[in-house]
């Protein structure tokens, strides 16, 4: 148990923010969870979470947000931009409106840190395969990507709080793994592309650590990570020995093209915030 109860709200109490949520109270902070969902306000209750009911819309929040950021030691930002892979032809900043919606209530609250969960998608694909540092000049080729680099810049160059960015990786859990989705799928692209992956328990292990020195003052907050288990197999390689392990039938690749895609170090996170990665992919 912390000496002080450490206030952390988590808006997004979701697939990640949930048990996030959990391993924080577990570990002795105070957690105040927001969902969209009235039927979940009762299960946040019940894992001992300050429950609140809040819609991070455009123009507009719907919830009590003034009292769900007050008296909070760190904000954790996990709301995933929900947006179409193909790029927008209509230019519709969605997710950054809602991002522009939130900044002017994080700034009249005390918040002073911030943690901002995006993903490596700000990192385009490309030919041929290079490795990327959270020194490469995001290069995004999907509108969710694109729209999660000006929403990191938004809250980043914000001089009234403090925002570190944490880009995950594809995201694995016990109830999510992509091969389901590729499974006797034919003509799959990039068979030769090394895959970047990351599974829950490490995403919280990340984030947990990054919390650990949110208390110390000399240590630059204002950072960006990117967060992917250094294991990095063909996307051929992966796919077909987690077909057969699920027993599911074998994805075929298009072996007839060269294959475009990228290697994410997470060198920054192991040596800056001293993070071990727990469980392979």
């Amino acid at each position: 148990m912390k000496e002080e109860r450490e206030k952390i709200a988590i808006l997004g109490c979701g697939w990640l923010g949930l048990p996030l949520a959990k391993s924080l109270l577990s570990k002795g902070y105070e957690v105040k969870g927001s969902t969209t969902s009235e039927s979940k306000l009762v299960i946040l209750k019940n894992a001992g979470i300050s429950p609140f009911q809040i819609q991070l819309e455009e123009h507009q929040i719907i919830g009590n947000m003034e009292d769900f950021l007050k008296k909070i030691d760190v904000l954790v930002i996990d709301i995933p931009p929900g947006l179409r892979r193909e790029p927008s032809t209509s230019n519709e900043m969605t997710f950054v409106n809602k991002v522009k919606t939130l900044i002017p209530l994080i700034e009249k609250s005390e918040i002073q840190k911030v943690i901002f969960v995006s993903s490596t998608s700000v990192y385009g694909d490309s030919f041929p395969i290079v490795e990327i540092t959270e020194e490469t000049t995001p290069n995004p080729d999907t509108e969710s990507g694109k729209q999660l680099v000006i929403a990191e810049t938004l809250l980043q160059s914000n001089p009234n709080f403090k925002t570190t960015v944490i880009r995950f990786g594809g995201l694995l859990g016990e109830d999510r793994h992509p091969v389901k989705f590729l499974a006797g799928r034919t003509n799959v692209e990039n068979p030769d592309a090394p895959v970047n992956m990351i599974e829950r328990k490490d995403c919280i292990g990340v984030i947990e650590k990054a919390l650990d020195f949110a208390r110390d003052d000399n240590w630059e907050w204002n950072q960006t990570f990117n967060a992917v288990t250094p294991q990095h197999p063909t996307r051929k390689a992966y796919y077909h020995k987690k077909a057969d392990i699920l027993n599911l039938p074998l994805p075929t690749f298009a072996e007839n093209s060269e294959s475009k895609g990228k290697i994410i170090s997470s060198e920054k996170v192991e040596t800056i915030l001293g993070y071990s990665f727990q469980k392979e992919i």
